[in-house]
């Protein structure tokens, strides 16, 4: 099994970092590069074996809301750097402590964060296959340019941005993995089927289907759904949220979905064929960690 880290937006927000609208976690990039770097290195303490860059809205589009567009590789940049800051004191912190003259650390991947460039619940707002096309080119350009291992295409919300996100990351090289959000009825929040969806990137390769961003309780039906539809060799996987939304307060914690709660629930995942487990909001390097021992 390969153990994906939590959540980074949430935790920031946990933290005391600002995430408001329309930059979210990217804030953090320049505000608190610090805290960016020590949640990477807690999900790795915590045992996860990728860890996800904080790129979720360093697309054009979304900077441009901000009026800092000119800086989407700038700041795509210091997200895989500060991944990579992050994974190389982590390895010597482990040296140092726990594994001198034992031989090689596992080895980690760095996955490139390449989310819906509008907001990922809102499948009104996909822009033109044009737009898309473009938007999508430019952050996977930079993300390999920058170095990262792979691309985690997620929070996907319509087939039509799917593919054209998907189609982006796979023309740089490097491996793909892609994950998709749903309904209560386990259908994209356009309505289209994750069946069709998971279809329609196919041609791109993909290594992984996951879904993301759905509640816990429902992570095991929508698996079986992703099996079904996804061909033998691509894996399947899951990271769900760790509570709930609310207007006033944020993403809040419930009892159902506590650490070892939710690393009870991914033994189920794993029986039925998932073998990439990690944590979406509300998730917390506890949560890894309780997936890590599960």
């Amino acid at each position: 099994m390969i153990i994906l880290d939590g959540a980074m937006g949430t935790e920031l927000t946990r933290r005391g970092v600002d995430t408001t609208l329309p930059l979210w976690s990217a804030i953090a990039l320049d505000a608190a590069p610090d805290v960016v770097v020590q949640i990477h290195r807690d999900y790795l303490d915590a045992g996860a074996q990728v860890i996800t860059t904080n790129t979720f809205r360093t697309n054009v589009r979304a900077l441009a809301k901000a009026g800092i567009a000119h800086r989407a590789r700038e700041l795509t940049f210091r997200a895989v750097e500060l991944a990579r800051q992050a994974v190389a004191q982590w390895r010597q912190g482990q040296g140092d402590r726990e594994t001198r003259g034992r031989g090689d650390l596992p080895p980690v991947r760095v996955a490139g964060s390449v989310a819906p460039v509008e907001d990922c619940y809102s499948p009104e707002l996909v822009p033109s296959d044009a737009e898309l096309a473009e938007e999508h080119a430019i952050l996977a350009r930079n993300l390999a340019d920058a170095g990262v291992d792979l691309m985690l295409v997620e929070t996907q919300n319509t087939i039509r941005e799917a593919v054209a996100a998907a189609r982006a990351a796979h023309a740089t090289g490097k491996p793909l993995w892609v994950s998709f959000t749903l309904d209560d009825e386990n259908r994209l929040l356009s309505g289209e089927s994750l069946h069709d969806a998971v279809r329609a990137v196919l041609p791109f390769e993909p290594q992984a289907v996951l879904v993301n961003c759905i509640p816990v309780k429902q992570v095991a039906s929508a698996l079986k759904l992703l099996r079904s539809a996804a061909p033998p060799h691509v894996a399947i996987g899951a990271y769900g949220n760790a509570g709930h939304v609310d207007e006033v307060v944020g993403w809040t914690l419930t009892n159902a979905v506590l650490p070892e709660a939710y690393a009870e629930a991914t033994r189920e995942w794993r029986a039925l064929g998932a073998t990439i487990i990690g944590g979406c909001c509300g998730t917390t390097p506890e949560h890894i960690r309780a997936i890590a021992a599960c």
